[in-house]
């Protein structure tokens, strides 16, 4: 068996002498912050004995920050699972002491967001922001960036240059991997509609543009329709749903980008269409999962939330100590559910 890391492990593998160790473990004289940083991480790696006072000691050396998010309507649940996850994990990064300022918007369009951005930006270190694609809010990046405040966008990318990067899923192979789906369940080829948010959103766009090139290079005998948009209204989305389902009764399969999932199914039970239809949409909350038990939906394809905000966390605390940087982009794998594995 491999002997327990011992306190001159810890020395030899930070270049320093045991009697330094001793003093940042024990916080007996002050010690440089690199040399701090060292022996900390020395310790970690080697899972030293005193974990629980390399972690205190490492929250007692970690600069203080505050991440502000700026994320979509509050009465999402989407949305509220998401703000509960990126403040437990600003919390518990043990490279800072940090604390979150989490805000949601009603009003979308590009005005009041970039008005929003620009408010939590006086007041946090790092922003991460789910906004639509638009110039007002590309020049509200470069503008927090200018006065140090990096900013992400997550879970929809942004054409912003300024932007400190990218955090979420792959939004073309998710469009893709919908479109095997519904060519692969559908019982015989034929018309199939999808739903879109907004283009505005360029994961929605991404997804929409994965989904065409699945069918026109493997499945072309498919006809894909034009998207129907319903600006990620469950009402909108109910009455977009109906009047493709009344203009286009032989339909085989739906795409359904964005929220609003509930009002699209609820139109797809009044017309009788529910069970007749391959269906795939996004984000596992409580009507898309009802509707995967009920035989209604055949694949969810979820961003996994803890995950996405985790990664978040980290690269605004990176962007934060690096003074900016360059354009990170993280993706994150996507999650799929069918009525299997819910």
């Amino acid at each position: 068996m491999s002997k327990r890391p011992t306190i001159r492990d810890v020395a030899e593998r930070a270049g320093v002498s045991v009697a330094t160790v001793d003093r940042v473990l024990n916080a007996r004289s002050p010690v440089r912050a690199r040399t701090t940083e060292q022996v900390l991480r020395a310790a970690d790696d080697l899972d030293y004995n005193a974990k629980a006072l390399v972690q205190q000691r490492t929250q007692e050396t970690a600069p203080r920050m505050t991440l502000g998010f700026l994320l979509q309507k509050a009465n999402k649940q989407f949305y509220q699972q998401f703000a509960a996850d990126l403040a437990a994990e600003t919390s518990a990064e043990q490279s800072i002491r940090g604390s979150s300022i989490i805000e949601f918007m009603e009003e979308l369009s590009p005005t009041a967001i970039s008005e929003r951005m620009r408010d939590l930006g006086r007041r946090v270190d790092a922003l991460a922001v789910v906004a639509v694609d638009h110039p007002r809010v590309a020049a509200e990046i470069e503008a927090l960036r200018d006065t140090g405040v990096p900013t992400f966008a997550v879970l929809s990318d942004l054409n912003a240059p300024a932007k400190a990067g990218y955090i979420g899923i792959n939004s073309r192979m998710a469009g893709r991997t919908a479109g095997w789906a519904i060519a692969r369940l559908a019982k015989r080829a034929g018309d199939v509609g999808v739903l879109i948010g907004s283009h505005r959103y360029l994961g929605q766009e991404d997804q929409e543009i994965g989904f065409r090139g699945f069918f026109r290079e493997s499945f072309p005998e498919f006809r894909i329709l034009e998207p129907v948009v319903y600006q990620d209204d469950a009402d909108v989305a109910y009455g977009a749903a109906s009047e493709l389902f009344a203009r286009n009764p032989d339909l085989v399969g739906y795409y359904h980008c964005g929220g609003g999932v509930g009002g699209a199914l609820r139109a797809a039970e009044e017309k009788g269409m529910g069970q007749r239809l391959v269906i795939a949409c996004h984000s596992l909350t409580p009507s898309s999962r009802a509707g995967l038990m009920e035989g209604v939906i055949d694949m969810v394809i979820s961003a996994p939330t803890g995950q996405i905000a985790r990664q978040t966390v980290m690269a605004m605390a990176a962007a934060i100590q690096a003074g900016g940087g360059a354009d990170r982009q993280i993706q994150v794998p996507f999650e799929i559910y069918t009525s299997e594995n819910i």
